[in-house]
């Protein structure tokens, strides 16, 4: 039976939006998991592309795909066991008895949304939960990621509960020293040095030489504060970084469901975690806005550019970072004119290609492909998502209806290939 994806699966990705996390600590706004795996699947992308300088491509999309998958397969257990606070977790991981009864109750509580997707998608899945300890370079990447996006947390919330909170002090040494244990991981030792030379360490300061990775994930996490929807009430509510992860887990599912290649899949994924990059510098604007008159949307577009260019890219420039500028440019698109665009790397140039070409000679590892049209589906679906929630939580707006109703009438009979997209869109009566 071919992966499908169903609308279980998808709404149980979005229901990371009602975790809250350190929701026992005093806290200046509301940090969600989503948007946690989304800063930590930043850094992870990011400390991938420094671990594989100077090795093939292959050895870097097996990397990639490693960590894209195992960071998937994490959160997936993490919403299974939402309630289980991580010290506590740490504990049952000691107990080998203790461990394997939670990943048995995690694994049947979700193998019913998880095997639609493939059993060999399950299958791995069950193996990396079962095993409590993980090793390897992929490991090691994943765990500097989440003690940096945590450690990025703990920072909001240091100045509020240090003169009451003894635990917030335990917790910060903790985080700096298990950084410091992931200091062989490139590029570890300089997002760690955020956390010890003071809150800005460069970040929004005109002298970024030799600290533009730690500006550009500090960067990154401002995406948390930008709520969508801003002028219409909702629940939950939820930030550009958090609708980036959801793209980005729904373009890698999507990927599974029409046969996509393993590079193709991992494309996707980190192209639907970065689609909305430029909204760290133009904040999030609704389509009706974009659409409001003529050329607006490509006034919006050049203005994105020009500062994703001036804010980002060209201080990575100025640090040497010429390989993640090229795949960041990339992922958005700007070689192609659109994020949304399909394309492909033949011999070191990138060209534009159709889906149909997608998925049958370009669905290769060594072409490097990558969705657009696919991920525009994913972006639209996620939006979705976010209204039909809002809605059904008795929270509704003309603003809301209408969005709804809008996608869902312009995607129901709507198709990708052999894979009818309408079909999911209808799931949601």
């Amino acid at each position: 039976m071919p992966a499908a994806i169903r609308k279980s699966l998808l709404q149980f990705i979005f229901s990371g939006a009602y975790m809250k996390r350190w929701n026992d600590k005093l806290r200046p706004t509301e940090l969600i998991e989503i948007d946690k795996q989304a800063h930590k699947m930043i850094v992870a992308w990011m400390l991938c592309r420094l671990s594989t300088r100077g090795e093939s491509l292959e050895r870097r999309q097996t990397l990639e795909e490693e960590v894209a998958e195992k960071g998937i397969f994490d959160y997936l257990f993490r919403l299974v066991i939402t309630d289980i606070k991580p010290p506590v977790l740490d504990r049952i991981r000691e107990n080998p008895d203790h461990y394997r009864r939670l990943a048995a109750w995690a694994m049947n509580e979700i193998q019913p949304i998880l095997r639609p997707l493939g059993e060999d998608f399950f299958e791995r899945f069950a193996d990396y939960v079962q095993r409590p300890q993980l090793q390897g370079q992929a490991a090691d990447i994943l765990t500097a990621a989440h003690t940096f996006a945590s450690a990025w947390e703990l920072r909001l919330l240091k100045s509020l509960n240090d003169p009451f909170d003894e635990e917030i002090q335990e917790i910060g040494e903790q985080l700096i020293q298990r950084l410091d244990s992931c200091v062989q991981t490139p590029g570890v030792a300089e997002i760690a040095a955020v956390f010890k030379e003071g809150a800005g360490s460069g970040a929004g300061s005109e002298d970024t030489k030799g600290r533009a990775l730690a500006r550009f994930v500090v960067l990154c996490g401002q995406l948390r504060f930008q709520k969508r929807w801003s002028q219409t009430p909702r629940i939950p509510e939820t930030s550009v970084m958090g609708h980036m992860f959801i793209t980005a887990c729904y373009a890698f599912f999507l990927s599974l469901s029409i046969g996509a290649c393993p590079a193709r899949r991992v494309n996707n994924f980190f192209s639907g975690l970065f689609h909305d990059l430029p909204e760290i510098l133009t904040r999030d604007i609704i389509s009706p806005v974009k659409k409001s008159f003529a050329g607006l949307g490509e006034i919006i577009r050049a203005y994105e550019e020009s500062e994703l260019e001036r804010q980002i890219l060209n201080p990575l420039l100025a640090d040497g970072h010429t390989d993640i500028v090229q795949r960041l440019s990339y992922y958005l698109g700007l070689n192609v004119g659109s994020e949304f665009t399909d394309c492909i790397i033949r011999d070191g140039k990138i060209e534009q290609v159709t889906f149909a070409d997608l998925q049958g000679p370009c669905n290769l590892d060594t072409l490097d492909p990558k969705d657009g049209e696919a991920l525009k589906i994913c972006d639209i679906l996620a939006a979705y998502i976010e209204a039909y929630t809002t809605m059904r939580n008795g929270v509704t707006s003309a603003q809301i209806q209408e969005a709804f109703w809008r996608m869902r009438e312009q995607n129901s009979r709507r198709t990708l290939g052999d894979f009818h997209i309408g079909a999911i869109f209808a799931d949601f009566d």
